[in-house]
């Protein structure tokens, strides 16, 4: 993968999306935009992009209760991409495993 594409995300709704509708869901870089995602996937996998959609996804704060105290950190914040791939095209994550 690129640095701008991290990882597919890979969940239940998505490949749900990805059979229905031709969408697929990344996790990019914080500071990537559309154009370098659309030329990113479509050099990777070598298919067609008609759309992207991205989202910035908040970490939360989280608190876990010990024996001796308590600990309070945070997830980190992420931004995600869903790709719509022309119609007929699909992407197979699970080739190179």
């Amino acid at each position: 993968m690129s640095s701008i594409i991290i990882r597919p995300l890979i969940s239940e709704k998505m490949a749900a999306q990805s059979e229905k509708e031709g969408r697929y869901g990344f996790v990019v870089g914080l500071h990537s935009n559309k154009v370098e995602i659309r030329n990113a996937v479509e050099k990777e996998f070598n298919v067609k992009v008609t759309g992207i959609r991205t989202m910035i996804v908040r970490g939360k704060e989280r608190t876990r209760y010990t024996k001796n105290n308590i600990l309070r950190g945070a997830t980190s914040t992420w931004k995600k991409a869903i790709v719509t791939l022309e119609k007929g095209e699909s992407i197979d994550f699970y080739s190179n495993l």
